[in-house]
């Protein structure tokens, strides 16, 4: 394989990716909302767990606009909703589904973030090899 010698060799990053990305953020957020307050919340009636969303919601605007920053740290926090969906596998009914169903969405987001910043890595990373050596 060879090595990219200018940053127009490193394709873009394709938007694809970023609307799948938001598209099972979004979902993972509709989802958790639900599962807190209606379909199988922890206490009957809804509980407090629904506040488990916030920290997503800090992400879903960043996401939509592409900001590499929001969907950098965003790869890192829906680690916390997967881990939580397998941990919950084994809850009795049907959150044991939603709980799937949240280790689904939280995979889905994770290689789609991460597929959409590789592009944007790379470049990063010969945009600083370019300048080292042009110092040097």
């Amino acid at each position: 394989m060879t090595t990219p010698r200018s940053l127009s060799d490193i394709p873009a990053p394709k938007e694809s990716w970023r609307i799948c990305a938001w598209f099972s953020w979004f979902a993972l957020i509709i989802l958790c909302i639900l599962w807190e307050s209606v379909l199988a919340p922890i206490k009957p009636g809804g509980s407090w767990a629904v506040i488990k969303v916030v920290p997503l919601l800090f992400a879903l605007k960043g996401i939509w606009q592409a900001r590499s920053y929001t969907m950098q740290w965003a790869s890192m926090l829906i680690m916390l909703y997967f881990i939580e969906g397998v941990t919950r596998l084994n809850d009795p009914g049907f959150s044991a589904y939603l709980a799937g169903a949240e280790v689904m969405l939280s995979l889905i987001a994770y290689v789609a973030l991460l597929a959409y910043l590789k592009p944007l890595k790379k470049q990063a990373k010969l945009k600083k090899a370019l300048e080292e050596s042009n110092l040097s």
